[in-house]
Protein backbone atom coordinates (compact mmCIF):
# COMPACT_ATOMS: atom_id res chain seq x y z
CA UNK A 1 0.00 0.00 0.00
CA UNK A 2 2.82 2.42 0.87
CA UNK A 3 4.04 2.92 -2.69
CA UNK A 4 0.46 3.47 -3.88
CA UNK A 5 -0.22 6.09 -1.20
CA UNK A 6 2.99 7.98 -1.93
CA UNK A 7 2.35 7.92 -5.67
CA UNK A 8 -1.25 9.06 -5.12
CA UNK A 9 -0.05 12.06 -3.13
CA UNK A 10 2.51 12.95 -5.79
CA UNK A 11 -0.11 12.68 -8.53
CA UNK A 12 -2.60 14.87 -6.65
CA UNK A 13 -0.01 17.60 -6.15
CA UNK A 14 0.84 17.45 -9.86
CA UNK A 15 -2.83 17.64 -10.87
CA UNK A 16 -3.32 20.57 -8.50
CA UNK A 17 -0.27 22.33 -9.97
CA UNK A 18 1.47 22.32 -6.59
CA UNK A 19 5.25 22.03 -6.60
CA UNK A 20 6.62 18.53 -5.91
CA UNK A 21 7.51 17.37 -2.43
CA UNK A 22 10.93 18.37 -1.21
CA UNK A 23 13.43 15.61 -0.52
CA UNK A 24 12.82 16.09 3.20
CA UNK A 25 9.03 15.90 2.86
CA UNK A 26 9.17 12.76 0.73
CA UNK A 27 11.59 11.21 3.20
CA UNK A 28 9.16 11.83 6.07
CA UNK A 29 6.29 10.35 4.06
CA UNK A 30 8.29 7.25 3.18
CA UNK A 31 9.36 6.66 6.76
CA UNK A 32 5.88 7.21 8.14
CA UNK A 33 4.54 4.72 5.60
CA UNK A 34 7.21 2.03 5.92
CA UNK A 35 8.56 2.34 9.45
CA UNK A 36 7.92 -0.10 12.30
CA UNK A 37 5.05 1.18 14.41
CA UNK A 38 4.97 0.79 18.18
CA UNK A 39 2.01 1.81 20.32
CA UNK A 40 2.83 4.27 23.11
CA UNK A 41 -0.67 4.65 24.54
CA UNK A 42 -4.17 5.99 23.99
CA UNK A 43 -4.64 9.71 23.52
CA UNK A 44 -6.93 11.19 26.20
CA UNK A 45 -10.37 12.70 25.46
CA UNK A 46 -10.75 11.01 22.08
CA UNK A 47 -14.18 9.68 21.07
CA UNK A 48 -12.53 6.95 18.96
CA UNK A 49 -9.47 4.82 19.60
CA UNK A 50 -6.57 7.18 18.92
CA UNK A 51 -3.02 6.10 19.70
CA UNK A 52 0.26 7.91 20.11
CA UNK A 53 2.80 5.79 18.23
CA UNK A 54 6.49 5.69 17.55
CA UNK A 55 7.50 4.91 13.98
CA UNK A 56 11.07 3.61 13.77
CA UNK A 57 13.05 3.31 10.55
CA UNK A 58 16.61 2.25 9.74
CA UNK A 59 17.26 5.69 8.23
CA UNK A 60 16.12 7.53 11.36
CA UNK A 61 18.30 8.26 14.37
CA UNK A 62 15.15 8.82 16.45
CA UNK A 63 11.64 7.40 15.86
CA UNK A 64 8.93 9.67 14.51
CA UNK A 65 5.95 10.37 16.72
CA UNK A 66 2.57 9.91 15.07
CA UNK A 67 -1.15 9.75 15.75
CA UNK A 68 -2.66 6.42 14.66
CA UNK A 69 -6.42 6.13 14.14
CA UNK A 70 -7.35 2.56 13.19
CA UNK A 71 -10.60 1.94 11.34
CA UNK A 72 -11.46 -0.85 13.77
CA UNK A 73 -11.42 1.63 16.66
CA UNK A 74 -14.03 3.96 15.22
CA UNK A 75 -17.26 4.44 17.15
CA UNK A 76 -20.29 3.67 15.01
CA UNK A 77 -22.15 6.79 13.89
CA UNK A 78 -25.67 6.93 12.48
CA UNK A 79 -24.76 9.35 9.70
CA UNK A 80 -21.27 8.28 8.60
CA UNK A 81 -20.54 4.85 7.11
CA UNK A 82 -18.70 2.56 9.50
CA UNK A 83 -14.92 2.22 9.18
CA UNK A 84 -14.45 5.30 6.97
CA UNK A 85 -13.34 8.07 9.33
CA UNK A 86 -9.64 7.22 8.98
CA UNK A 87 -10.02 7.43 5.20
CA UNK A 88 -11.60 10.86 5.57
CA UNK A 89 -8.61 11.93 7.66
CA UNK A 90 -6.33 10.94 4.79
CA UNK A 91 -8.70 12.39 2.19
CA UNK A 92 -8.51 15.77 3.93
CA UNK A 93 -4.72 15.75 3.79
CA UNK A 94 -4.94 14.67 0.15
CA UNK A 95 -7.21 17.62 -0.62
CA UNK A 96 -4.84 20.02 1.14
CA UNK A 97 -2.09 18.76 -1.16
CA UNK A 98 -4.18 19.53 -4.25
CA UNK A 99 -5.03 23.05 -3.01
CA UNK A 100 -1.77 23.96 -1.31
CA UNK A 101 -3.61 24.82 1.93
CA UNK A 102 -4.38 24.66 4.80
CA UNK A 103 -1.44 23.22 6.74
CA UNK A 104 -2.43 19.70 7.78
CA UNK A 105 0.31 17.50 9.27
CA UNK A 106 1.60 14.78 6.93
CA UNK A 107 -1.02 12.02 6.98
CA UNK A 108 -0.87 8.55 5.42
CA UNK A 109 -2.97 5.39 5.27
CA UNK A 110 -1.19 2.22 6.31
CA UNK A 111 -1.47 -1.01 8.23
CA UNK A 112 -0.76 -1.00 11.95
CA UNK A 113 -1.10 -3.03 15.15
CA UNK A 114 -4.92 -2.71 14.99
CA UNK A 115 -5.27 -2.87 11.21
CA UNK A 116 -5.54 -0.19 8.57
CA UNK A 117 -5.70 3.34 9.84
CA UNK A 118 -4.56 6.88 9.31
CA UNK A 119 -1.18 7.89 10.73
CA UNK A 120 -0.51 11.60 11.12
CA UNK A 121 2.79 13.18 12.04
CA UNK A 122 2.57 14.36 15.65
CA UNK A 123 2.62 18.13 16.19
CA UNK A 124 4.49 19.30 19.28
CA UNK A 125 2.01 22.06 20.03
CA UNK A 126 1.50 24.79 22.57
CA UNK A 127 -1.38 23.01 24.26
CA UNK A 128 -2.88 26.03 26.01
CA UNK A 129 -3.22 27.74 22.62
CA UNK A 130 -6.28 27.16 20.41
CA UNK A 131 -8.49 29.10 18.01
CA UNK A 132 -10.18 31.16 20.74
CA UNK A 133 -6.81 32.33 22.08
CA UNK A 134 -5.49 33.11 18.56
CA UNK A 135 -8.46 34.61 16.72
CA UNK A 136 -7.69 38.21 17.72
CA UNK A 137 -4.19 38.00 16.22
CA UNK A 138 -4.62 39.85 12.91
CA UNK A 139 -1.46 38.27 11.49
CA UNK A 140 -3.35 34.93 11.49
CA UNK A 141 -6.49 36.18 9.74
CA UNK A 142 -5.56 34.77 6.33
CA UNK A 143 -4.53 31.46 7.89
CA UNK A 144 -7.93 31.02 9.51
CA UNK A 145 -9.74 32.16 6.37
CA UNK A 146 -8.06 29.28 4.54
CA UNK A 147 -9.00 26.84 7.29
CA UNK A 148 -12.60 28.10 7.25
CA UNK A 149 -12.87 27.79 3.47
CA UNK A 150 -11.36 24.31 3.57
CA UNK A 151 -14.00 23.35 6.13
CA UNK A 152 -16.77 24.56 3.82
CA UNK A 153 -15.64 22.52 0.81
CA UNK A 154 -14.82 19.46 2.91
CA UNK A 155 -18.10 19.88 4.85
CA UNK A 156 -16.28 19.54 8.15
CA UNK A 157 -18.69 18.71 10.96
CA UNK A 158 -16.18 19.12 13.76
CA UNK A 159 -13.95 22.23 13.64
CA UNK A 160 -13.34 22.67 17.34
CA UNK A 161 -11.06 25.42 18.65
CA UNK A 162 -8.62 22.75 19.81
CA UNK A 163 -8.34 21.41 16.27
CA UNK A 164 -6.22 24.43 15.38
CA UNK A 165 -2.75 23.88 16.83
CA UNK A 166 0.20 26.23 17.06
CA UNK A 167 3.60 24.54 17.03
CA UNK A 168 6.71 25.78 18.82
CA UNK A 169 7.70 27.84 15.75
CA UNK A 170 4.30 29.57 15.60
CA UNK A 171 2.95 27.67 12.59
CA UNK A 172 -0.78 26.84 12.64
CA UNK A 173 -1.86 23.27 11.89
CA UNK A 174 -5.40 22.00 11.28
CA UNK A 175 -6.12 18.52 12.63
CA UNK A 176 -8.98 16.03 13.18
CA UNK A 177 -10.82 15.67 9.89
CA UNK A 178 -12.68 12.39 10.30
CA UNK A 179 -16.17 13.94 10.07
CA UNK A 180 -15.87 15.32 6.55
CA UNK A 181 -17.21 14.94 2.99
CA UNK A 182 -20.77 13.96 3.85
CA UNK A 183 -23.33 14.57 1.10
CA UNK A 184 -25.68 16.39 3.50
CA UNK A 185 -24.87 19.79 4.97
CA UNK A 186 -22.91 19.07 8.17
CA UNK A 187 -20.70 22.13 8.63
CA UNK A 188 -20.05 22.83 12.32
CA UNK A 189 -17.26 25.20 13.22
CA UNK A 190 -16.11 27.72 15.80
CA UNK A 191 -14.75 30.00 13.04
CA UNK A 192 -17.81 32.21 12.60
CA UNK A 193 -15.95 35.49 12.19
CA UNK A 194 -15.79 34.99 8.41
CA UNK A 195 -19.51 34.33 7.94
CA UNK A 196 -20.88 36.09 4.83
CA UNK A 197 -17.46 37.61 4.14
CA UNK A 198 -16.31 37.90 0.52
CA UNK A 199 -13.79 35.21 -0.41
CA UNK A 200 -10.49 36.75 -1.47
CA UNK A 201 -9.43 36.60 -5.12
CA UNK A 202 -6.36 34.39 -4.46
CA UNK A 203 -8.53 31.80 -2.70
CA UNK A 204 -11.14 31.95 -5.45
CA UNK A 205 -8.37 31.35 -7.97
CA UNK A 206 -7.24 28.29 -6.04
CA UNK A 207 -10.80 26.96 -5.93
CA UNK A 208 -11.19 27.62 -9.65
CA UNK A 209 -8.01 25.67 -10.37
CA UNK A 210 -9.22 22.73 -8.30
CA UNK A 211 -12.70 22.82 -9.84
CA UNK A 212 -11.26 22.80 -13.36
CA UNK A 213 -9.17 19.73 -12.53
CA UNK A 214 -12.25 17.99 -11.13
CA UNK A 215 -14.38 18.79 -14.17
CA UNK A 216 -11.90 18.71 -17.06
CA UNK A 217 -10.19 15.45 -16.13
CA UNK A 218 -11.61 12.35 -14.52
CA UNK A 219 -8.28 11.38 -12.96
CA UNK A 220 -8.64 13.36 -9.74
CA UNK A 221 -12.23 12.22 -9.24
CA UNK A 222 -11.17 8.60 -9.70
CA UNK A 223 -8.47 9.05 -7.07
CA UNK A 224 -10.91 10.59 -4.59
CA UNK A 225 -13.41 7.77 -5.16
CA UNK A 226 -10.85 5.35 -3.73
CA UNK A 227 -11.44 6.91 -0.31
CA UNK A 228 -15.01 8.27 -0.31
CA UNK A 229 -18.15 7.39 -2.28
CA UNK A 230 -18.90 8.79 -5.73
CA UNK A 231 -21.92 10.72 -4.36
CA UNK A 232 -19.64 12.38 -1.80
CA UNK A 233 -17.14 13.37 -4.51
CA UNK A 234 -20.01 14.79 -6.55
CA UNK A 235 -21.29 16.78 -3.55
CA UNK A 236 -17.75 18.03 -2.90
CA UNK A 237 -17.52 19.28 -6.49
CA UNK A 238 -20.93 20.97 -6.16
CA UNK A 239 -19.89 22.81 -2.99
CA UNK A 240 -16.92 24.30 -4.83
CA UNK A 241 -19.17 25.31 -7.72
CA UNK A 242 -21.59 27.09 -5.38
CA UNK A 243 -18.77 29.00 -3.71
CA UNK A 244 -17.37 30.09 -7.06
CA UNK A 245 -20.80 31.41 -7.99
CA UNK A 246 -21.62 33.09 -4.68
CA UNK A 247 -18.05 34.21 -3.81
CA UNK A 248 -18.91 34.45 -0.11
CA UNK A 249 -18.39 32.33 2.95
CA UNK A 250 -21.75 30.91 4.03
CA UNK A 251 -23.81 32.63 6.69
CA UNK A 252 -24.05 30.11 9.52
CA UNK A 253 -26.52 29.76 12.32
CA UNK A 254 -25.20 30.16 15.90
CA UNK A 255 -26.14 26.49 16.26
CA UNK A 256 -23.62 25.41 13.60
CA UNK A 257 -20.95 24.77 16.23
CA UNK A 258 -19.44 21.48 17.42
CA UNK A 259 -19.77 20.21 20.96
CA UNK A 260 -17.74 20.77 22.96
CA UNK A 261 -16.43 23.90 21.19
CA UNK A 262 -12.86 23.35 22.42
Amino acid sequence: MSNNILQTLKTVRQLGQIKPYTVGEESLLTRLLDGDMELEGLMPWSSNYTFLVKVAHADLAEPLLGIYKPGKGERRLWDFPNNTLHKREFMSYLLSQALGWPDIPITVLRDGPHGEGSVQLFVDAEYEVHYFTMRDDETLDDTFRRVALFDVISNNADRKAGHCLQDKAGRIWAIDHGLTFHTDFKLRTVIHEVCAETISDPLLQDLTRLYEVLTDSNELSQILCQFIDYDEVDAFRERISELLTDKHYPQLSPYNVPYPPI
